[in-house]
C-alpha cells in the first residue's frame, strides 16, 4: 500500500514551448533524493491538457526510466474521451508505470453510471492498478462514494486522489470501498487533516518545490509525532495559499524557477503569474525556509 507524500510533477518547458527532457530527468532524480514517496507525471499539474499525445507518453517514459524502481510511478492517463484514456493507460502499462491515475471525465458531465462505465471499461481492458482522480472544481462532476464503491469491487481499481477538500468524504469512501482502498488527499491544505480521518497520503503540488518538508511532515505524522508534523504544515500553509492564488501550475512553475529547478514557462491558455502573485510566492517560500 502506498503512503506518504507523492508529487504531482510539473512538466519543465523551454521558452519555445517544447518539453525540456533534460530538466525533467534532473527534476525527477532530485525529487527522489529529497524523499518523495511516489511520482505522478502527466496530471493537471503536468499540463496534460496541452501536451500532445507523443509528449504525454514521452514524459511517462522518462519518469519510469529515471525513477528506475526507486519509487512508484503513477502515470496520469485520464481524459474525457474513454478511448483516449484507454490508449494512455495501455501505454503506461507498456512503459512500466506502477499505476495509472485517471481523472473523472471533464466537460462531458457524465452521470454516475457514465463514470462507472468509463472507469470499469478501462480497468477491465488494462491490467494495471488504477487510482481514481476525483476533482469536481476542474471536472465539474463529483463521483459519489457509492459509485466509487461499485468500482472498488474491480480488483485493479485500488484508490482515489480526493480533491474535494471535504473531510467527511474519507469516512464515506472507506465505508463503501473498504479499509484497503487507498485514499490520497489531492489538496495540500488538507494533507494532515486527511491523514487524521483515515487517509493514506497526499498527491501534492507543493511537493514540487518543498519535497523534503512534505516528506518529513508525513513521516513525522506516521511516527506519531503529530505536533512536529503540524509545525511543518503551519510553515507551509502560506505557500499552499500562494501556489493556488492563480491557476496551477503557473505559480509553482515560477517557484521552481526561483530554485533553479526549471524555467517558469507554461503553455497557453495559461499565462505567466502576475507580479503580485510572484511577490506572494517569493514571500511564502522565504517563510517556509526554502528561499533566502
Amino acid at each position: 500500500m502506498l503512503k506518504g507524500n507523492l508529487v504531482a510533477l510539473i512538466t519543465p518547458m523551454r521558452a519555445d514551448g517544447s518539453v525540456d527532457e533534460k530538466k525533467l530527468a534532473e527534476f525527477i532524480d532530485w525529487q527522489i533524493k529529497e524523499g518523495t514517496a511516489g511520482l505522478v507525471p502527466t496530471g493537471t499539474t503536468g499540463e496534460s491538457p496541452t501536451l500532445t499525445h507523443e509528449e504525454h507518453k514521452r514524459v511517462v517514459e522518462i519518469t519510469v526510466q529515471v525513477a528506475a524502481g526507486r519509487v512508484p510511478v503513477i502515470a496520469g492517463t485520464g481524459s474525457n474521451s474513454t478511448a483516449e484514456a484507454l490508449d494512455f493507460t495501455q501505454h503506461a502499462k507498456k512503459a512500466g508505470a506502477d499505476m495509472a491515475m485517471l481523472v473523472t471525465p471533464y466537460y462531458n458531465k457524465p452521470t454516475q453510471e457514465g463514470m462507472y462505465l468509463h472507469f470499469s471499461s478501462i480497468a477491465n481492458a488494462v491490467d494495471i492498478p488504477i487510482i481514481i482522480y476525483n476533482i469536481p472544481p476542474r471536472s465539474i462532476v463529483d463521483m459519489s462514494p457509492e459509485t466509487m464503491g461499485r468500482l472498488a469491487k474491480i480488483k485493479n481499481i485500488v484508490g482515489v486522489k480526493d480533491a474535494t477538500a471535504n473531510l467527511a468524504r474519507p469516512y464515506h469512501t472507506r465505508r463503501e470501498c473498504g479499509v484497503d482502498f487507498m485514499q490520497f488527499s489531492g489538496e495540500d491544505h488538507t494533507a494532515l487533516a486527511f491523514l487524521a480521518v483515515g487517509g493514506h497520503g497526499c498527491i501534492s503540488v507543493t511537493g514540487n518545490i518543498a519535497p523534503r518538508l512534505c516528506a518529513d511532515m508525513h513521516r513525522l505524522w506516521n511516527e506519531g509525532r503529530h505536533d512536529e508534523a503540524m509545525a511543518i504544515q503551519e510553515r507551509l500553509v502560506p505557500l499552499h495559499d500562494a501556489l493556488f492564488s492563480e491557476t496551477s501550475p503557473g505559480p509553482v512553475k515560477y517557484a521552481a524557477s526561483l530554485l533553479g529547478l526549471t524555467d517558469e514557462h507554461v503553455r497557453l491558455p495559461l499565462a505567466p503569474p502576475a507580479e503580485a502573485t510572484r511577490a506572494r510566492v517569493r514571500a511564502a517560500m522565504a517563510h517556509a525556509g526554502i528561499l533566502n
